[in-house]
């Protein structure tokens, strides 16, 4: 029952990262990462490792792609625990021209369930006629 509440717990969080990320809701994003996360882009020459308010700062000044009217796409390909206090998403979400692929850390503790690390790639993509 408890590994059942968990991953639900993680879902959500994810439900909640994908909504921030698609409405370019900081505040909404605040509530899924951990105060002290790392935000690591590594893509070669746009190499970046962040701090969240870092981060945040970036995403407050995009163009929102539900605003825009963008088709939204996110996956989560697999969540896996390492005991009880700690899981790895592998999860995905196109917007803004780019496949983001994400590679997530989440941890639990006096914040229940947060994101501690993005490290993520992303794929250009192209726009078909």
């Amino acid at each position: 029952m408890a590994e059942q509440q968990a991953f639900a717990d993680v879902t959500a969080i994810m439900t909640g990262y994908f909504d921030g990320l698609y409405h370019a809701d900081t505040k909404q994003l605040a509530q899924v990462f951990h105060p002290d996360a790392r935000y690591v882009n590594m893509i070669e020459g746009d190499y970046l490792n962040q701090s969240l308010s870092e981060y945040f700062a970036m995403v407050d000044k995009r163009t929102p792609p539900a605003s825009t009217g963008e088709v939204r796409d996110d996956s989560i390909f697999s969540i896996q625990f390492g005991g009880t206090r700690m899981a790895f998403v592998h999860a995905s979400m196109t917007m803004m021209d780019r496949e983001y692929l994400d590679f997530l850390t989440l941890t639990r503790d006096q914040h229940g369930w947060r994101i501690m690390s993005k490290v993520f790639t992303y794929i250009p993509k192209t726009r078909e006629a």
